[in-house]
């Protein structure tokens, strides 16, 4: 999967193979040519991915080969143990979760998880949790609670499921007690947005002492798309919301709602997965690491303080 701002690069990665095959059938030395045309494409690669707009990161966002919530899980431990179901109504396969030993840590993870092809998809409902979604997800919490093991949650949501069935098991409900209980727990909480982050489908499982963002993520109470619907009637003007919007992660961390951006490979996630989950695997490490020392009280009162002091403004 190509996005039209990568065209460019493509184009002279064709180039550069189809002259190294040339050169390896005819016995050519085209070493200095293959130098040259490296340097040119890695500068190519510099300039486009350091001066992205808004809307090209939510595109990089969404790639379909980038890493979801149980590929960094997998990358990053030997030993997930998948725990199932809500207790109440259902195991929902949009929100995933359960234990591993990451370098020795016990961690308890939390997060949504979208499908590869079509079939994965529909059975992960394109990564939008039901009601029980967000119950197993706290159930999981709290058991982390009381054996006393870190969470870190992984957030890559278009948003909580908005069919009618959803809002009659009690969708509101549900991540609204998430919010409450979130903001209690004792345990030291790492949230990671990992793709998109919309609206409370992403918050649902967001309140942590630390809000960390991959590079090439957004955060944001409404999608590009939908914003453009609301305000223009149509989605062909997401590019301008991405933009009034202010959805990145740079935008986040200028704001005070993301506390740390977490680099990625030149060229998005999805060009070098084993790399960002070692990048990924050694932030979160350094995180729990430094919460962990924190008394439970501190903690709290500090991640109830954090939140309480977002949206605050001072008039002159």
């Amino acid at each position: 999967m190509l996005l039209d701002f990568e065209k460019p690069i493509a184009e002279l990665e064709v180039k550069l193979a189809e002259m190294k095959n040339l050169a390896d059938e005819n016995g050519v030395d085209v070493d200095d040519t293959v130098k040259t045309l490296e340097k040119r494409i890695l500068d190519l690669k510099k300039d486009t991915f350091s001066n992205l707009t808004r809307w090209q990161r939510v595109q990089l966002s969404r790639h379909a080969e980038r890493p979801y919530t149980l590929d960094y899980i997998n990358a990053i431990s030997d030993d997930f143990i998948e725990l199932h179901g809500d207790r109440q109504f259902a195991d929902d396969k949009a929100m995933v979760g359960g234990l591993a030993t990451v370098d020795g840590q016990p961690i308890m993870f939390v997060g949504q998880q979208k499908g590869r092809n079509t079939k994965d998809r529909q059975v992960r409902n394109f990564g939008m949790p039901n009601p029980e979604g967000y119950r197993k997800a706290l159930r999981l919490m709290k058991t982390a609670e009381k054996f006393n093991i870190p969470v870190v949650t992984l957030i890559d949501t278009p948003g909580a499921f908005p069919g009618l069935e959803a809002e009659e098991r009690g969708q509101g409900e549900a991540i609204a007690r998430n919010l409450r209980d979130m903001f209690s727990l004792t345990i030291p909480v790492v949230c990671v947005i990992i793709g998109e982050g919309a609206s409370g489908g992403a918050l649902g499982i967001g309140i942590g002492d630390r809000v960390l963002m991959l590079e090439n993520t957004w955060y944001s109470v409404i999608s590009p798309e939908s914003c453009s619907s609301i305000l223009w009637r149509s989605w062909e003007y997401k590019e301008q919301a991405a933009e009034a919007l202010k959805l990145t992660a740079e935008d986040m961390t200028g704001f005070g709602l993301v506390d740390r951006i977490v680099p990625e490979p030149l060229g998005g996630a999805h060009t070098d997965v084993e790399a960002m989950a070692e990048t990924l695997k050694s932030v979160v490490l350094e995180e729990i690491g430094a919460l962990k020392d924190m008394d439970p009280e501190e903690r709290i009162d500090k991640r109830i303080e954090k939140f309480c002091e977002m949206g605050v403004v001072q008039e002159g």
